[in-house]
């Protein structure tokens, strides 16, 4: 019998080809960056480290994380950035709601809304974070940076926040708080502590804001009654940028070269402090009614009480108010607007004393603004605020958040 050699090569290759499709799945498209951190995200669990390299990492869609225990760690917040600028979906960078959570060493830039979002956990560390919006101080940039709201054991160390249009650091509705070794620059308020209890704000640096540091309570929040903070060894200087903030935003009504403004909170201990350059006023203490805003909340207390402002430096403010009845007082007086201005509302009931101590600021000056009746005769003369009060406890944060 004559063997047909070409046919049998023929069928062998046949064979071997359909042997090799058998044998091997099609290959799965790689995933993107971004991709792979939603995965990751999703598929988290309890432990988990979510490492973020060194690069800049285009981001098109919001990221979440609701698992608890987890930490998204980068390798430096100028090294490893997850930018939104093209981002297409989605009203943060990062929304997280889960306990137990730490990111750290990375930067979030340019996001449609708010940067880092935390909502309603318990013990949360931010650490060497930044938040940027990198095109400056403009009115279409989010809203906030670092934003923890209705959370506890918050520690916020060694961050950074730049442009936001309402506040760089904001701590919202929250209790047991630490803001320390931090920068915010080029924002509307540069850190705020808002309708919050128990907070320590210490050696950070404010500056470049419309309002370096604010604490303020507000009404109509789900939690209210603010008080307890300690605002202490921060630099808080040259806060002189132009409100930029959306229509309609509370701290819109904030001037520019605020210092320090504590609105309608109580018990807050303001020491060590060094106020430089601020244009309007080194520390405004005010209440809610200041900004002639109607308000319908019955649970709502507008007024300031046990404000103590001692051992503080203050220098070179005052020079170029950025509000008409303080324009009007330096156009009256022919002299840059005083260290410490209170607007004299007072609480019905209470003595001026009782809204306001002052102690060892170095030959400070003082006005009583006398809102209460127009304007009308302001007082220079601050010898009834001349007491103390009892310091303000440490903030200890648990274990979890150190």
């Amino acid at each position: 019998m004559k063997i047909n050699t070409q046919r049998l090569i023929g069928i062998s290759i046949f064979s071997l080809l359909l042997a090799s499709c058998g044998s091997e799945e099609p290959a799965m498209p790689e995933l993107s960056f971004e991709e792979s951190l939603q995965e990751q995200l999703i598929k988290a669990q309890p432990g988990d480290v979510i490492n973020i390299p060194a690069g800049t990492h285009q981001m098109t869609r919001s990221l979440s994380l609701n698992v608890p225990g987890v930490t998204i760690r980068g390798e430096g917040m100028d090294t490893s950035i997850l930018s939104f600028k093209n981002q297409i979906q989605g009203a943060e960078g990062l929304l997280v709601s889960a306990d137990d959570f730490v990111i750290e060493d990375l930067a979030i830039e340019d996001t449609v809304g708010d940067a880092l979002k935390i909502n309603e956990s318990t013990n949360v560390v931010i650490r060497r974070v930044r938040t940027e919006w990198t095109a400056g101080p403009l009115t279409t940039n989010g809203a906030y940076g670092i934003y923890p709201v209705q959370t506890e054991n918050v520690l916020i160390d060694g961050s950074v926040a730049i442009g936001a249009s309402d506040a760089g650091i904001y701590v919202g509705q929250s209790t047991q708080i630490v803001v320390r070794n931090s920068r915010a620059e080029y924002n509307v308020a540069g850190i705020e502590i808002e309708n919050s209890t128990f907070a320590d704000v210490h050696d950070n640096i404010a500056t470049n804001n419309t309002g370096g540091i604010l604490v303020f309570d507000l009404p109509n929040l789900p939690v209210q009654g603010g008080r307890n903070t300690r605002v202490f060894d921060n630099e808080i200087f040259n806060n002189n940028t132009e409100n930029f903030a959306p229509e309609g935003n509370i701290v819109g009504s904030v001037p520019a070269g605020t210092g320090l403004m504590v609105l309608a909170n109580d018990s807050i201990e303001v020491f060590g402090n060094n106020f430089a350059d601020n244009q309007t006023a080194h520390a405004l203490v005010v209440s809610y009614l200041i900004n002639e805003i109607p308000y319908d909340d019955p649970n709502y207390d507008p007024f300031p009480e046990s404000i103590y402002i001692h051992d503080n430096q203050f220098s070179n403010g005052g020079q170029n108010p950025d509000s008409e009845p303080l324009n009007m007082l330096k156009e009256a007086t022919g002299q840059a607007i005083p260290d410490i201005v209170w607007d004299g509302m007072v609480v019905p009931g209470k003595q001026p004393e009782e809204i306001l101590c002052i102690a060892n600021n170095g030959g400070a000056s003082f006005v009583n603004l006398d809102a209460a009746n127009g304007f009308a005769e302001p007082s220079f003369d601050s010898s009834v605020h001349q007491c103390s009060l009892p310091s303000l406890s440490v903030i200890s944060l648990s274990s979890a958040s150190q």
